[in-house]
């Protein structure tokens, strides 16, 4: 049994931390705004970590720490406080007892600047031209400096419950680019938990990891054929085609070779077969 701290109890997060209780594990989610006592297996603490106030009474005897925060909005503000001073904060705080629990920090593929469809790994540049995701990037560089011991997941679009944009857009017979093609990833949010634990496992076991892991499906898909797919599902009018533009960003194809090499199988291998399930949870 591991002593494990979750800052950051959104969706994602508070899935994982229901999970490993489950599995055994010693579990506290740090939550700006914690919901209501209710009937979960794990504790909460109510702090903002930009706030060196609220971490003041932060115990840091964890034995793992993940971080899985979302800035509020798309504004770069909103990535500064996070990425920036959030992190910092709460850094300070664990070198202050000189902890060395380590950290599994959640990214995103946002991270990559690639715009013409290329192949990326963990070992691809990392140089976007968003200033927000420059601060993702160095969070991560700084966390992996500071602790050999540290990984970071990136992660790609996450889809599932309560994510589905788009099958919205499908509903609405959008323009997509149909060549050249526009490459979209994904990953359920069912995998993004199963990634996290099989990572925390395995590091538990002593398995020797990576310092950085991209976790998305198997089936980086044109989003004209994602698109197309489903509204022939939904019995909806297809895309209409329109002509590509120029500048697009994002546009690239995620490998999880790594992750599938170390022994992760996707709950979700492609778009497919997590969409049907989306489509037909009301049925």
């Amino acid at each position: 049994m591991a002593k494990i701290l979750i800052v950051g109890c959104g969706s994602i997060g508070y899935e994982l931390a229901k999970t490993l209780a489950e599995n055994g594990h010693d579990v506290t989610g740090l939550k700006r705004n914690p919901p209501p006592v209710g009937n979960e297996n794990f504790k909460f603490i109510r702090a903002d970590i930009t706030s060196p106030t609220d971490l003041e009474a932060l115990a840091t005897d964890f034995e793992y720490v993940f971080f899985i925060v979302s800035a509020d909005s798309r504004n770069e503000n909103s990535y500064r406080d996070i990425y920036e001073t959030g992190i910092d904060l709460l850094i300070n705080k664990f070198a202050q007892t000189g902890s060395q629990a380590p950290w599994i920090f959640v990214s995103s593929t946002s991270v990559y600047g690639q715009s013409q469809g290329e192949w990326v790994d963990e070992d691809s540049a990392t140089t976007p031209s968003k200033s927000t995701s420059l601060k993702i990037v160095n969070a991560e560089r700084k966390l992996m400096a500071i602790n050999p011991a540290n990984i970071i997941v990136r992660f790609s679009g996450i889809y599932g419950p309560g994510r589905e944009y788009l099958l919205r857009m499908a509903k609405q017979t959008p323009s997509i680019q149909q060549n050249p093609p526009y490459y979209t990833n994904r990953i359920h949010q069912r995998d993004c938990i199963g990634v996290l634990v099989f990572l925390l496992e395995k590091h538990i076991i002593g398995v020797s990891l990576d310092q950085c892991y991209l976790a998305s499906d198997d089936d980086p898909a044109p989003l004209w054929e994602v698109m197309t797919w489903m509204a022939g599902q939904m019995r909806c009018k297809p895309p209409i085609a329109k002509i590509a533009e120029d500048g697009c960003d994002m546009n690239k194809r995620c490998r999880n070779d790594r992750l599938k090499k170390l022994g992760y199988q996707f709950l979700y291998p492609n778009y497919k077969k997590g969409y049907s399930e989306l489509l037909h949870q009301d049925k």
